[in-house]
């Protein structure tokens, strides 16, 4: 029988960007150059030297810095903390469309990746049992960032403090901040992707997790242009959540059901989206189509859903190994895909509870905004029935 996977590092820290970097990769060195060392091997793999490497990654730190300088000052504390190239974080933060341009210019290299994944759902206060929203997803991708992931919780001067799951390394990923917003995100191809240069999809979290309010929020999605496509999820602790499908230059978005729920996985769903471009995800995610289907009826068979029953729903095996919880498997590529990790958030109360590979696992850990981690056994906590 497999050991119990290693519940993730919880990672606090405070003060202005380039500080926080400092402490955050000094707390988390391992892992970030664990991180680095992986997304660096596969741009060596598609045949780059270090000068290549270089060039290729410098042209992404410009586009994040006119973003926003802060951003890459906190890269660089990051980089100076872990004792790593800054360009090893810039990687990091900007792998996906890092990686997607090295396809572009190696023809070799759509095969080097592992298919992404990820269903993610948003509940409503209307049908929640404590009268909270609650927002969460499974994260399917490479196994091995079982090891290479963190929790990070951010206390800035001047702005919202922010609790997110992200790889060691990176600025976000999913999360929720003070202000009750919070973020998921799942992969979606179009045709339309890399037919330009945009802000990494990490940033992009990243800001939506600084915002004050929520039409902020909802405004760094949808109007910031993307190298590609990308599906985010916004929830918001008032009692509002949203779903935006993001092509490179267009945002449509999906409402909560007449079951007050929005349910997501990777495969376009909006109408109108679909009559504009072409879904060219199915090949790496055929599974999709029941993904979604799976959750929203696991959901719906109850009236007030808790915590557990949103994990729940993110355990089922249906269609295993294909399926909404993924245990580790050969992909059509060298490596081993998984769901690496089940994050479940209540932005009211300001926590997240973090499951790693949770087709392996029933243990997780409560981080909080507020409070120190807590760990917890699936079925043993308040939030059961």
């Amino acid at each position: 029988m497999p050991p119990t996977p290693e519940q993730f590092p919880f990672i606090s820290v405070a003060g202005h960007p380039y500080e926080r970097g400092v402490q955050y990769g000094r707390a988390a060195v391992d892992r970030v150059r664990k991180s680095a060392a992986m997304y660096g091997q596969t741009l060596v793999t598609l045949g780059y030297d270090a000068m290549a490497r270089t060039r290729l990654i410098a042209a992404f730190a410009k586009e994040i810095e006119a973003y926003g300088p802060h951003y890459i000052e906190e890269m660089r504390g990051i980089a100076e903390g872990a004792g790593v190239p800054l360009e090893d974080i810039v990687m990091i933060n900007a792998r996906t469309e890092v990686v997607a341009k090295a396809r572009a210019e190696k023809q070799k290299a759509a095969e080097l990746e592992p298919g992404d994944g990820c269903t993610g759902a948003l509940v409503l206060p209307e049908r929640s049992a404590t009268g909270n929203l609650l927002h969460g997803q499974n994260w399917d991708w490479r196994a091995e960032c079982a090891e290479t992931s963190i929790v990070l919780r951010v206390r800035q001067e001047d702005g919202p403090d922010m609790l997110t799951f992200v790889e060691a390394g990176g600025l976000a990923r999913s999360g929720l901040n003070s202000k009750g917003v919070s973020i998921t995100a799942n992969y979606l191809e179009s045709d339309r992707d890399f037919t330009q240069l945009g802000v990494p999809l990490s940033l992009i979290r990243r800001k939506v997790l600084e915002q004050e309010h929520f039409a902020l929020a909802m405004k760094a999605v949808a109007t910031t242009p993307k190298s590609c496509s990308n599906n985010i999820m916004l929830g918001m602790a008032e009692g509002f959540g949203i779903d935006f499908e993001c092509t490179t230059d267009e945002a449509f978005p999906i409402y909560p059901g007449t079951d007050d729920l929005i349910v997501h996985a990777n495969h376009w769903v909006s109408e109108v989206a679909l009559c504009k471009l072409q879904d060219t995800g199915r090949a790496s995610t055929p599974e999709s189509q029941y993904r979604d289907w799976r959750v929203r009826r696991l959901l719906n068979k109850r009236e007030a859903l808790t915590r557990d029953d949103l994990r729940a729903a993110f355990f089922d095996d249906f269609g295993t190994p294909y399926s909404v919880c993924r245990p580790p498997r050969q992909n059509s590529h060298d490596n081993l895909s998984a769901s690496v990790a089940m994050v479940v958030m209540e932005p009211a109360v300001g926590e997240m509870d973090v499951v790693p590979m949770p087709a392996l696992n029933r243990v997780y850990t409560r981080y909080s905004l507020t409070a120190e981690p807590e760990v917890f056994t699936y079925g043993q906590t308040a939030d059961a029935r």
